[in-house]
């Protein structure tokens, strides 16, 4: 999955943290849709299903213990990373945290490198529905391991066996370099 293709929902009633965030994570290439309280997050969760939601606690109308609690009963957003991004850093409020469905817990203020990297580890535990079935896709090359095909622009092409273990390989890291023990 490309970094453009992600959805990060940041939600957070102060207005400068949306503002750092959210530039911070859109310059690594990310879609970035933002919620200034816990109600508006969950209209947005339900209209664009991010990947991953950094949640504040402490917010007016709905806070982020009760966001947090209702999204997780959502069946289209049972899969989300939901992370608090808070300033409270107390103990109780970790495992409130917790209880309620978070992922994670990241506390304020936190420098923004940090916080990128933060959001790229939390990223990596994504299992995509084409990765559990053996399918990915690059541009329009669609490779499926369970069949050994390989369909280009919607064509199906079959190789031998041997060029398609290649071909995935060389195909499922784009731009690596592989040595020759690899392959």
């Amino acid at each position: 999955m490309n970094k453009s293709e992600i959805k990060i929902l940041l939600v957070d009633d102060e207005p400068d943290i949306l503002e750092i965030v959210g530039y911070n994570l859109k310059n690594e290439g990310y879609q970035v849709f933002t919620a200034e309280n816990g109600q508006q997050a969950i209209k947005i969760a339900k209209k664009n299903i991010p990947h991953l939601i950094l949640l504040d606690i402490m917010m007016p109308e709905m806070d982020g213990i009760e966001a947090c609690e209702k999204i997780r009963k959502i069946k289209s957003l049972e899969n989300v990373i939901i992370t608090f991004f808070t300033a409270r850093g107390e103990d109780y409020s970790q495992v409130a945290g917790f209880e309620a469905g978070a992922d994670d817990y990241i506390t304020k203020p936190i420098k923004p490198k940090v916080l990128v990297s933060k959001v790229k580890s939390l990223l990596r535990r994504l299992k995509t529905e084409t990765e559990s079935e053996e399918t990915f896709k690059i541009g329009d090359i669609v490779i499926d391991r369970d069949e050994y095909v390989v369909y280009k622009a919607g064509k199906k092409i079959a190789l031998p066996r041997k060029e398609f273990e290649l071909f995935s390989l060389l195909t499922s890291k784009p731009g690596k370099v592989f040595k020759r023990e690899v392959i």
